[in-house]
């Protein structure tokens, strides 16, 4: 426990002054937020030897407000605005850096698939569990492809109204849902969408994080619309996607998905001033710088310890509740809570094994705390 201390102290001591520690707050309640939202709504129903996707969303929709808790991918867009928005140096040293550090962890987690997907195809695996296995792994690359866009085009959208962005997703939705216009019109959104977090957080790079007014009516205006879309618009309860509903709010970005993020990056707003406080102590900034330092290792790598746990269930024997059988009652859910604790230390394991791709040089544990 003194050494914990110690180190707590000696990385709180190593963080510059200057650096504003809400920032890296808010990113690591985004990381948490998605991990335990994918962790709790994806199930992976056993049948013999077949895997498949399942959600409780979908036999149990009442508990879509807890997607509203858990999808938190707008504070990702709104913190990455904010740490780009203050960027510094030439363009192409800057852009390359970033992009850098997002490849890197990528290419090691396609390392270790490859070979798996090809064993377990020679091994005989049936097709239908392969294709559930990489679908989850995959999946998470989206978000990857979205801000490595949004990243690269900072210089262009650096000045760009949020307002701009939040009208193409009104229109690419209104011509999509109001007047039967064509699917791939959603391709628009999944730029757009995300835009609008991101603008609000290159905005506010340049002028400082809103005050509390302005934080509330974000807070407010959002999950107004959000809820009024969702209740009379005929958007979806649920802000991830459920597998088998004719839409989601995710794939791609709806208007009732975005507005659902202002109303976050109006929480995030209003969390700012209490997260300093907090992370002024040692002990709540070392968590977090640590969370931070592999952001990127935990978002690649969580559903992975997901998989690892489910799959060594079925070769242990028998069908686990909440790990091999259906999400289809209360059950399921106290179940699947219980397994929450083996993931994370699967996915710490994967931090140790894995975390030196998301930094050039470096030891697993550094003093030094970036952005």
């Amino acid at each position: 426990m003194a050494s914990l201390l110690a180190l707590a102290h000696r990385i709180d001591t190593a963080t510059p002054p200057s650096r504003d520690r809400a920032i890296d707050g808010l990113r690591a309640l985004a990381i948490a937020g998605v991990v335990l939202g994918h962790w709790l709504v994806t199930a992976l129903v056993a049948t013999g030897d077949t895997l498949r996707a399942g959600s409780p969303l979908k036999a149990m929709p009442e508990l879509a407000p807890m997607s509203w808790v858990c999808q938190t991918l707008a504070v990702f867009f709104l913190v990455g605005g904010l740490v780009n928005g203050r960027g510094t140096g030439p363009y192409g040293g800057w852009v390359r850096a970033r992009l850098a550090r997002l490849s890197r962890p990528v290419g090691a987690l396609a390392a270790v698939w490859a070979p798996a997907v090809g064993w377990m195809f020679l091994s005989g695996a049936e097709l239908e569990t392969v294709r559930t296995l990489g679908k989850l792994v995959v999946s998470p690359l989206w978000f990857l492809l979205v801000f490595a866009l949004l990243t690269a085009a900072t210089p262009l959208v650096s000045r760009l109204h949020p307002l701009w962005p939040l009208a193409a997703v009104a229109c690419v939705d209104l011509v999509r849902y109001g007047a039967g216009g064509p699917s791939w019109l959603g391709w628009v959104n999944v730029v757009a969408g995300w835009l609008v977090p991101y603008c609000l957080g290159l905005t506010w790079a340049r002028h400082g994080l809103p005050g509390r007014p302005a934080g509330w009516a974000l807070l407010a205006g959002g999950g107004a619309a959000a809820i009024g879309l969702v209740g009379w618009g005929g958007y979806p309860a649920a802000m991830v996607g459920v597998p088998g509903a004719p839409v989601s709010n995710l794939d791609p970005p709806t208007l009732a998905a975005v507005a659902f993020g202002i109303a976050q990056c109006g929480a995030a707003a209003l969390l700012a001033g209490p997260l300093r406080r907090l992370l002024a102590r040692p002990a709540a900034w070392a968590a977090v710088a640590a969370v931070n330092l592999a952001a990127m290792t935990v978002f690649l790598w969580h559903q992975t310890a997901m998989l690892a746990v489910t799959v060594a269930g079925l070769h242990v024997g028998g069908d686990w509740p909440g790990l091999h059988t259906a999400p289809d009652g209360p059950g399921w859910i106290v179940a699947r809570l219980a397994w929450l604790p083996v993931f994370a230390a699967v996915l710490a394991l994967c931090c140790v094994l894995f975390r030196t791709y998301e930094r050039s040089s470096g030891p697993v544990v550094s003093l030094r705390v970036e952005s």
